[in-house]
C-alpha cells in the first residue's frame, strides 16, 4: 500500500472516531439525546404517515395479522426498497400498517437523528467540539437531512397529482439508498470537527 493510501484511510478512520466519540457524547448530556430522540420519533412518523402506513383510524383496537407473514415480510411492494405491509394495528383514532419499511425509516430517523444531535452538540458546546463559532456543523447536515426525505419520493409526487414517467419513478428506488449515503457522509463530517480529547 502506498503513502497516498494510507493518507486518505488514515482521515478516515480519525473521522470514525471522532464521529464514535461525539455520538457517546451526545448520548452523554440529556439535552441532546431528547434532540436524537425527537429527531428520529417526529421523522419516523412523518414517513411512514407519507408512506400511507400511518392514517387515522376508524376507532377501537385491532390488530390483524396477514397469512405468510415471514415470507410476505420480505417481499418488495412496488419496487426493490417498498415492502407489503404483513400487519395491521388499530388503535383509536390511529391505524398503523406494519412492514420492513418501518425498519427502513427507522434506520434513516435514527442517521437523521445523530445528525441533529451533534450539529446540537457542536452548537452548544462549540470550543469542546473544536468548531469555534463556526455553524459548519449545522452546515455541513442541512443537505444530508433533506436529503432523508427522498425516501418518500414516488409517494410526494402521488399526493401531488404529478404525472410522472416510469423512468422518474424507477429512479425515487435509487434515492433511499443515496439518502443513507449522505446521512452517514454528513455523520462523518460533523463528527471529524469533534476533538475527543476536548469532551
Amino acid at each position: 500500500m502506498s503513502m497516498r493510501d494510507r493518507i486518505p484511510l488514515g482521515r478516515l478512520g480519525a473521522a470514525v472516531a471522532s464521529t464514535r466519540a461525539g455520538v457517546r457524547a451526545v448520548f452523554g448530556r440529556r439535552d441532546a439525546r431528547l434532540v436524537v430522540a425527537g429527531t428520529t420519533v417526529g421523522y419516523l412518523l412523518v414517513y411512514l404517515y407519507a408512506l400511507g402506513h400511518l392514517a387515522p383510524g376508524i376507532g377501537g383496537f385491532e390488530v390483524v395479522v396477514v397469512a405468510d407473514a415471514l415470507s410476505t415480510f420480505v417481499r418488495p411492494a412496488l419496487g426493490p426498497l417498498s415492502f407489503t405491509p404483513v400487519a395491521r394495528v388499530t388503535l383509536g383514532p390511529v391505524t398503523y400498517l406494519f412492514s420492513l419499511n418501518t425498519l427502513l425509516g427507522l434506520g434513516v430517523a435514527v442517521l437523521v437523528g445523530l445528525n441533529l444531535g451533534l450539529t446540537y452538540l457542536a452548537w452548544r458546546q462549540p470550543a469542546a467540539c473544536g468548531v469555534g463559532s463556526s455553524s459548519s456543523g449545522l452546515l455541513a447536515s442541512v443537505p444530508a437531512v433533506l436529503s432523508g426525505t427522498a425516501c418518500c419520493g414516488p409517494v410526494v409526487l402521488i399526493v401531488l397529482g404529478i404525472q410522472a414517467s416510469g423512468i422518474v419513478v424507477a429512479a425515487f428506488q435509487f434515492l433511499l439508498p443515496v439518502a443513507v449515503v449522505l446521512l452517514v457522509g454528513s455523520l462523518l463530517l460533523v463528527g471529524r470537527q469533534i476533538d475527543p480529547a476536548r469532551l
